[in-house]
């Protein structure tokens, strides 16, 4: 019997989940969740080409002031967020940057306002595959303060506001209950997602960089919701999160 050792399978070549080979990326991504949302970070770049698209995973590539950028979609969650930052890390990613919707949980926070991630609680069953309950789910320091500097500097030219601070990541998305918003709401977490914690925890088990900045898409404590409005302010927080990511590349030249 020859037992398979998915940690040394698949290295240095096309992989099997996200079809993208070595030499077909850059050293540094932006992770939308939506498949659909990669081609607004395309519109960024400039020599765009599609590198593939498998199940949730789209991956397209460019140029942004000189550097390479690669966009690939993790899907919904962290079972396929951690096989994306995986199978990303094996063709020579080093850095991630997850931009992405994300629900309020403080009052003041309202729809399309950026919201910049300082760490996770981890309510997920994948990073629990990976790590002690008790290992931190936390942003790459320089990373998170240039993703900071950023929001601050577009957000008032876009008319927007800028948040940062601890957030969470749920697995389960309508199995939260009004008491667990509640929980959230009173311990100060300041959003909610669903992919953070496993982008983290991956990224830091590998020895690599990692970060996120969002757009929030309603507020789950004052009912705010960008479907409450004729016209939503979400598609301006989404194109202002990725400028500030591609800022965050350009500066810390990941």
């Amino acid at each position: 019997m020859s037992v398979v050792d998915k940690d040394s399978v698949g290295r240095g070549e096309r992989q099997f989940h996200i079809g993208v080979a070595p030499g077909e990326v850059g050293s540094v991504v932006l992770m939308p969740g939506d498949p659909f949302r990669v081609p607004i970070v395309a519109e960024f770049l400039t020599d765009v080409r599609e590198v593939a698209h498998r199940r949730e995973h789209r991956t397209m590539t460019g140029y942004y002031q000189g550097k390479l950028i690669t966009a690939t979609s993790t899907g919904m969650g962290c079972p396929s967020t951690a096989i994306a930052v995986e199978e990303l890390a094996r063709v020579g990613v080093t850095s991630f940057i997850r931009v992405g919707s994300s629900a309020g949980l403080q009052p003041g926070i309202e729809p399309g306002d950026l919201l910049v991630s300082e760490g996770t609680l981890r309510n997920d069953g994948t990073t629990a595959a990976y790590a002690h309950p008790g290992f931190p789910a936390v942003p790459d320091l320089e990373i998170a303060l240039s993703l900071r500097r950023q929001a601050a500097r577009l957000a008032e030219g876009a008319g927007l506001g800028w948040h940062s601070g601890i957030n969470a990541s749920d697995d389960a998305f309508y199995a939260e209950t009004p008491e667990w918003i509640a929980e959230l709401n009173r311990l100060g977490v300041l959003n909610v997602e669903m992919e953070s914690s496993a982008m983290y925890v991956v990224a830091r088990l590998r020895g690599l960089r990692a970060g996120m900045i969002c757009a929030a898409s309603s507020n789950l404590v004052t009912g705010a919701s960008v479907y409450d409005e004729g016209t939503s302010r979400l598609p301006d927080g989404w194109r202002c999160s990725i400028e500030a990511a591609l800022a965050t590349c350009v500066e810390l030249d990941l």
